[in-house]
């Protein structure tokens, strides 16, 4: 598909919708929030609780703290500001799957302010089980728990989910900047030769190969081809902005579960140890697949893929990730407006069908996501989807 419209479109109505839900992973807040967390994002794999504590060990070695909910924050307020300065009258609210403030309480907030249609935005960029379905049969159980609470008679609200935005430029933008400024901090005599590791989530081979619609199933599924499609965007703005040709790679960290089920590799510290066995005189780590620098990128690129590097004697710079960048705010407006004028022109209340922001060789993502999408390993409900 060739590459889209890179402009913003101008502010205008959100209508139909009335709220944005900003729906997150959540975190641990002190040192004893850190095993209840860790046994809801488990719930139901019968882990033990003294297992929980070994996994929860990257937490105590940062006070018990997850930056993610601190994060969130700024993200949220970034939100507002862009959309107050932009005339966006869209209150944001905030909700998280495993941690306060939970998905279930900001939902009912919700509906008790009136809100009857709202836009998800879930801080997970790619197509995957793990980073869009789950986040969809979230919103089904948080929903069903509403119609059976006690709730005065307040109606659940309708939702509907905000699309892929991994090649959307104001998530692509920030990454290249912040990959030449990462360059920037390696010494002068390596800079040149540095290679980019681009880095993302490791899942199962099975899940990836089963991401995005069924049409694109296939080795590596929707899951992979995206990361490669953005990557490529950044190393090629690299090249475009520093006249350097660096060589890059995608791979992956923070694998978990049982080591005989395979995993999408290779790993950032096996990497590492593969670019310095090369001769690669640095590298420079980049890491598209996530929102913001929480756990997974302090603890497994900071902490573990830097001691790597120091063992090994090669020179490494880490990038940051787009976090509450304003441009990134931008873009969450313009998908949002995006997708309000959608909704008119299926109605038959807007003339024609909105202009559609994307990047690179894939174009934009659906807006509703269809039927065997990133199935689930046993069937449950999921909202905002076709199945």
């Amino acid at each position: 598909m060739p590459e889209q419209s890179a402009q913003p479109s101008p502010a205008r109505s959100s209508a139909p919708y009335d709220a944005l839900l900003l729906l997150s992973f959540g975190g641990p807040e002190g040192p004893d929030d850190v095993v209840p967390f860790l046994e809801n994002v488990t719930r139901g794999r019968g882990i033990p609780r003294e297992r929980l504590k070994e996994v929860g060990r990257h937490y105590f070695l940062f006070g018990g703290v997850s930056p993610i909910n601190e994060q969130n924050r700024e993200l949220l307020q970034a939100l507002r500001k862009d959309f107050a300065e932009h005339g966006l009258d869209l209150p944001v609210y905030w909700g998280n799957r495993n941690w306060a403030p939970y998905l279930t309480d900001t939902l009912r907030e919700m509906a008790a302010d009136g809100h009857r249609r709202v836009l998800v935005l879930a801080t997970s960029a790619y197509a995957s089980y793990s980073g869009c379905r789950q986040y969809r049969e979230n919103l089904a159980d948080a929903l069903a728990a509403l119609e059976t609470l006690e709730t005065g008679g307040l109606e659940p609200p309708r939702v509907d989910k905000l699309r892929h935005y991994f090649n959307h430029p104001g998530f692509v933008r920030p990454m290249v900047d912040a990959t030449l400024a990462a360059l920037a901090e390696l010494p002068e005599a390596v800079r040149a030769g540095a290679h980019l590791a681009f880095t993302t989530h490791s899942i199962p081979t099975a899940a990836a190969d089963t991401s995005g619609p069924p049409q694109d199933h296939g080795d590596g599924g929707a899951y992979v081809a995206q990361h490669l499609d953005v990557a490529r965007l950044i190393a090629d703005a690299v090249r475009e902005e520093t006249g350097v040709e660096h060589p890059w790679r995608l791979v992956y960290q923070s694998r978990s579960g049982a080591p005989h089920i395979p995993w999408l590799e290779p790993d950032i510290c096996d990497h590492l140890e593969e670019l310095h066995g090369a001769g690669a005189p640095a590298a420079v780590m980049v890491p598209i697949g996530f929102v913001s620098d929480h756990m997974e990128v302090k603890y497994d690129l900071d902490t573990e893929a830097a001691a790597k590097a120091e063992e090994l004697g090669l020179p490494v710079a880490r990038a940051s990730t787009v976090g509450a960048d304003p441009r990134f705010a931008a873009a969450v407006r313009d998908l949002v407006l995006e997708r309000a004028a959608a909704e008119r022109f299926a109605a038959g209340r807007e003339a024609a069908a909105p202009a559609r922001c994307a990047l690179g060789a894939l174009g934009p993502s659906h807006d509703l996501c269809p039927a065997g999408c990133c199935p689930a390993r046993a069937p449950r409900p999921a909202a905002a989807g076709e199945d």
